[in-house]
């Protein structure tokens, strides 16, 4: 069942990322920094419940390690929401989308360095085809220079936000890389917030915009990031990494489900495309999981007493 739970779980949370189509209507007229500040507020303090009623201890960062959670916290969470809003404003969504297809190359051939192994060609066939899948689901579109500036930047910050939490996440866990990078993108978030959208911005929010915020934050945050970090330290980055290119399959079916029109052939080519991408990147072969370890105050005491010893 293990070796199946990660390939589950990145696809379910790579689901649950792409399902932010169905609440950006709703938010679309919502202050933005307020609302990413609120999102990743409610889901600092439910990660920590969680780990507080289930008795995990989640060990405090240390020296270099703030420094990796700070950059996941600041290119996967915060710059990467600014590039995305900034970069509709000089190019199609479209051309935003493909930058981000683009995120399984990048992490087959860099995050397996990060984990001190090679890049595996079976994976990064498998990534190439993914993305050109994604891509043929996104669909291109018009931009500007500023517009391609804003793009690059979103796939640099999605990829940062699982390349620079392999150094930490074998002794932090999953639980451990999420809960402290939420609560530092919350931070920086609310100081944002204030200087550029003044102090009433969350008094702006009304009833609507509610559920769509409990959904970025339950949802999409604490699941969705508990689910990928478990699938990237169980697989490795390069083979975890394919699954992102589920995001925008899992938006257009989205779309229809909203009512939205059914996509034409291309679309349903860049699916299958996907998919057999995936397939063809999780064929038996080597694979260097990072052994994540799950914390229990049980452990930590035994691990303190061996110290002393």
């Amino acid at each position: 069942m293990r070796q199946w739970s990660g390939p589950l779980y990145a696809g379910i949370g790579m689901v649950l990322v792409g399902s932010q189509v169905a609440v950006s209507g709703v938010l679309a007229d919502a202050p933005l920094f307020a609302v990413q500040a609120l999102r990743y507020t409610l889901a600092a303090v439910v990660l920590f419940l969680v780990l507080r009623f289930t008795g995990r201890s989640v060990p405090a960062p240390r020296g270099r390690e703030w420094v990796w959670l700070a950059g996941v916290a600041l290119t996967g969470l915060v710059l990467f929401n600014v590039g995305v809003v900034r970069g509709v404003a000089h190019a199609e969504p479209a051309v935003i989308g493909v930058a981000v297809a683009a995120v399984p190359i990048l992490l087959a051939l860099v995050g397996p360095l990060l984990g001190q192994t090679r890049p595996t060609p079976a994976v990064v066939a498998a990534a190439v085809v993914v993305t050109l899948g994604a891509v043929l689901v996104t669909g291109g579109g018009r931009t500007d220079a500023a517009g391609l500036g804003y793009a690059l930047l979103t796939l640099v910050c999605e990829a940062g936000f699982t390349l620079l939490a392999i150094p930490v996440l074998r002794r932090l866990g999953p639980h451990g890389v999420s809960l402290h990078a939420v609560w530092i993108a919350a931070v920086a978030l609310w100081a944002l917030s204030l200087a550029a959208e003044g102090p009433g911005a969350v008094g702006t929010l009304r009833a609507e915009h509610v559920p769509a915020i409990l959904h970025l934050a339950l949802g999409v945050t604490v699941v969705a990031f508990l689910l990928w970090y478990t699938a990237v330290g169980r697989m490795g980055p390069g083979r975890a990494g394919l699954f992102t290119g589920i995001v925008p399959v899992a938006s257009a079916v989205g779309g229809v489900l909203l009512g939205g029109p059914v996509p034409g052939p291309v679309v349903w080519l860049g699916v299958a495309v996907v998919v057999a991408g995936v397939v063809l990147g999780m064929r038996p072969g080597p694979v260097r999981p990072l052994e994540v370890r799950t914390q229990t105050p049980a452990m930590t005491r035994v691990r303190e007493s061996a110290r002393r010893r």
